[in-house]
């Protein structure tokens, strides 16, 4: 019994963690179109559901079409880290939507 305080004060540190881990911000890469006259664009966007391709493709339908764009694909998500060096590739469309 003696060996059993640490052990709850690890998994108890663990279950306090875990929702600070689970809040990793998501963003997802995108491209989309308008017609007349076609205009394409590249772009990186948060995503605060869960972060999948279509949980984010789910999001962005209705963010882009509701300024007249029609989402024609999410490429990937990812965290934090994936942000600098798409930055430059998204321009104005940089966390827009």
């Amino acid at each position: 019994m003696k060996h059993t305080r640490p052990l709850r004060a690890v998994i108890l540190t663990v279950l306090l963690a875990l929702p600070a881990m689970a809040q990793a911000d998501c963003y997802a890469d995108y491209k989309a179109k308008r017609d007349t006259p076609l205009r394409l664009h590249y772009g990186i966007a948060k995503i605060s559901g869960a972060c999948s391709r279509d949980a984010a493709r789910a999001e962005l339908k209705p963010r882009l079409a509701a300024d007249g764009w029609t989402l024609l694909t999410v490429l990937s998500v990812f965290d934090d880290a994936g942000l600098a060096e798409r930055r430059d590739s998204a321009g104005q469309y940089y966390l827009r939507y």
